[in-house]
């Protein structure tokens, strides 16, 4: 039963997923709904009329999605979402048997997406050399390092790989990924990109790679529904196998409607960046304007951000009693990673920027997208001061 307790709902929390675009629906309810009649049935695999019915739409959303790319089809492999095709990049590089027996390299950074963080982990227990690159106080990449090591890797270049994310999933700040490509293509060295937070929001030619990641939910598609762009002279070990699909890298009946609702999520996203981010910055200032007037509060501005995104400090708060008591106003906002929500540990992003524990801790990440309106801001900047005061209050008598 879902509940009416709440006048008003608000949703900020578009990094962690994003409500379905109508138009999205509107294209994929008859793939989802299918039926003999309307020819909307059947396995992409399949050789009768109804599989290559499906495999048209399947090859039709794929076209479009690397049109966006600047890619050839060829180089668009359908994911279950972001994580798996970073997954996919990471696994697939490493796992070439051209490579096996050279010295392996991954350079990351401090302050990358779990799945990354997760994948570079697995790959340092079985021998890669794994070096990440730190970041600023205001979140920023050094990347001196980075040439540095780059330099180092030049005797074996075909077995490095770089992987830094175009936007941060916590704090929403753009690295510098136009010096990345230039570093990485001075030494001949293959960059993996989690595009994840950029998709619909920077121009393409900001996070433009040899492995580009996109995740479908967060630009307002079907969740389960994800890309890795590759390149055609880029091989890579597939990492779910038992089938042909997607040209031999990815095993499994593909999702024809999945595929399509991340198609036409993108091209409205890419369609309408320029208007939408400026009307989303100017709702993001004004939350910033109010937070940076809260007592004892930070907000993470110092280096540039993405427009829908801004995340704040509350100091000697509880960041999880604040979120409950948003909860309870119907307000939704999040800490930090939905990949990583439920650790005790504060936040790995926040504590690379030299950001205490405890007050890494009390962050909260307010996060908007192409439903949110003036009103929602209006309700949060309306309820938040008590809830604040309130938090407060609770966290220093839990402290005492």
């Amino acid at each position: 039963m879902v509940s009416t307790a709440f006048p008003y709902r608000v949703y900020l929390d578009y990094n962690a997923t994003s409500p379905l675009r109508p138009e999205v629906r509107a294209a994929i309810e008859p793939l989802l709904f299918n039926n003999i009649t309307h020819r909307l049935i059947g396995n992409p695999s399949s050789v009768h009329w109804a599989g290559q019915e499906a495999r048209r739409n399947l090859e039709d959303a794929r076209s479009r999605v690397a049109s966006i790319l600047h890619r050839h089809p060829s180089e668009i492999i359908f994911t279950s979402g972001g994580s798996e095709a970073d997954n996919l990049a990471l696994h697939g590089f490493f796992s070439r048997s051209s490579i096996q027996e050279q010295p392996r390299t991954l350079i990351t950074s401090a302050v990358e997406h779990p799945a990354v963080e997760a994948s570079a982990a697995y790959w340092a227990g079985r021998g890669v050399t794994v070096l990440r690159v730190p970041v600023r106080s205001d979140g920023s990449l050094c990347l001196t390092e980075l040439d540095a090591w780059l330099k180092a890797s030049a005797t074996a270049p075909e077995a490095t790989l770089v992987s830094i994310m175009a936007v941060n999933n916590e704090t929403g700040i753009i690295h510098d990924l136009k010096t990345v490509r230039e570093l990485t293509e001075a030494a001949g060295v293959r960059l993996h990109v989690d595009a994840v937070q950029a998709a619909g929001r920077l121009p393409f030619t900001d996070w433009d790679a040899d492995l580009v990641v996109i995740s479908g939910h967060k630009l307002g598609a079907l969740p389960g529904s994800g890309v890795l762009a590759t390149r055609s002279d880029m091989p890579l070990a597939s990492m779910i196998r038992g089938g042909p699909q997607e040209r031999g890298k990815r095993a499994g009946t593909e999702s024809v409607a999945a595929a399509t609702s991340l198609a036409v999520a993108l091209e409205l996203a890419d369609a309408h960046r320029e208007e939408e981010m400026y009307r989303l910055s100017e709702l993001r200032n004004q939350l910033d304007s109010f937070l940076c007037q809260c007592p004892d509060t930070q907000v993470l501005d110092e280096a540039p951000r993405v427009a829908p995104v801004s995340c704040a400090v509350f100091g000697a708060i509880d960041g999880e009693v604040l979120l409950q008591a948003l909860d309870l106003e119907g307000i939704a906002v999040s800490s930090g990673s939905a990949c990583s929500s439920g650790s005790l540990e504060p936040s790995s992003v926040l504590s690379a920027m030299g950001i205490d524990a405890q007050r890494a801790r009390s962050a909260v990440r307010f996060s908007m997208g192409h439903a949110t309106t003036q009103k929602d801001l209006d309700a949060v900047i309306a309820t938040l001061p008590k809830l604040l005061e309130r938090a407060r209050k609770a966290s220093q008598s839990v402290g005492s």
